[in-house]
């Protein structure tokens, strides 16, 4: 404990939450694993980026959201006015591939909520100002997500193409 009263993480850092102090404690193990995971350019987005490109779609990638500036989409049509996403089964909940982690489970679980919640709260936000949003979990086999933007963009009603 430190002279203010503070129990240091082992990653240098302290908790508080609603005025009291909660710990987290995580082992250099794992917070040098969760360091190292991808927030963009994932495997899954990739392919579907390459496969999207092959077809002859020209599209932005990590693109601000409008109205939004702190959150950004995987793949933006801005003529189409279509966002996607490709959503990790951890991150983002996945009701097939969900875990939930065994240290710190609770504040994981409010974590993991929060996620979700945000998620959802994009989604509306983006539907009102009249975007079209694809939600791609990373275990989707790249065909079928492909065609699931494919009908997306074909379906939009936006001002030009993105061919």
């Amino acid at each position: 404990m430190s002279t203010d009263g503070t129990v240091p993480q082992s990653t240098g850092a302290t908790r508080v939450k609603g005025g009291a102090r909660a710990v987290l404690v995580t082992s250099a193990q794992t917070s040098a694993r969760m360091s190292r995971q991808a927030r963009r350019d994932t495997q899954p987005e990739i392919e579907l980026r390459r496969r999207l490109h092959r077809l002859g779609y020209r599209y932005r990638v990590n693109h601000p959201l409008p109205g939004m500036p702190r959150r950004r989409a995987d793949l933006t049509f801005t003529a189409k006015r279509v966002a996607v996403f490709v959503d990790g089964c951890f991150w983002h909940g996945c009701p097939e591939h969900a875990t939930s982690p065994r240290n710190n489970g609770a504040w994981w679980a409010e974590k993991l909520r929060k996620n979700v919640e945000r998620d959802r709260e994009t989604d509306a936000r983006l539907a009102a100002s009249g975007w079209t949003v694809v939600r791609i979990w990373e275990h989707e086999k790249p065909d079928l997500a492909t065609q699931r933007v494919v009908r997306a963009l074909t379906e939009a009603v936006g001002l030009g193409d993105c061919t």
